[in-house]
């Protein structure tokens, strides 16, 4: 392929996924650091965009996805607690960042369904969490979902039985 042929949609989407899976992975790894060590969040930043996946990255997701679950830390936790057994606070880390990542983009970022933002969130958690967190994370998700994103779901749900 030379320079002047444009590349096939299929790629430039698959980079695009690439792209700000890798975001929400070194986002984690900020939220995670914040709830660890109590790091401020230009120096989580900072230090995040000095790595190396950084350039692969989709640079204003990832701060975006960082400073906003920093910043709405608290409002997050409420619309996650109803669904845990026991206080977040209990929680593993990894566990933890997760779920406050994952609220956050169902909040925040409406153009990714909320089926994208469940499964990256198990993907995360089978990589960085505990034997069975993904399993716990998963539960806890399909719940907020159900809250956070009825109106996705049950538009879905519509199309499903429309189609019947």
């Amino acid at each position: 392929m030379t320079a002047t042929q444009p590349t096939s949609p299929l790629k430039t989407g698959f980079k695009y996924k690439k792209r700000r899976h890798l975001s929400r992975e070194l986002a984690l790894q900020g939220i995670y650091q914040w709830r660890v060590a109590g790091n401020d969040v230009s120096f989580i930043e900072t230090q995040l965009r000095e790595t190396d996946i950084f350039p692969k990255t989709d640079e204003s997701f990832f701060s975006d996805l960082l400073r906003g679950v920093l910043k709405n830390s608290t409002t997050l936790e409420h619309h996650i607690q109803p669904y845990l057994d026991r206080p977040l606070i209990d929680l593993s880390p990894v566990e933890s960042s997760i779920l406050l990542l994952s609220t956050y983009e169902f909040i925040h970022h409406l153009e990714t369904p909320y089926r994208a933002i469940i499964n990256e969130a198990i993907e995360l958690a089978k990589t960085y969490g505990g034997t069975d967190g993904y399993k716990y994370v998963n539960g806890v998700l399909d719940k907020l979902a159900a809250q956070l994103r009825a109106i996705e779901i049950q538009s879905q749900a519509k199309k499903k039985i429309e189609s019947i």
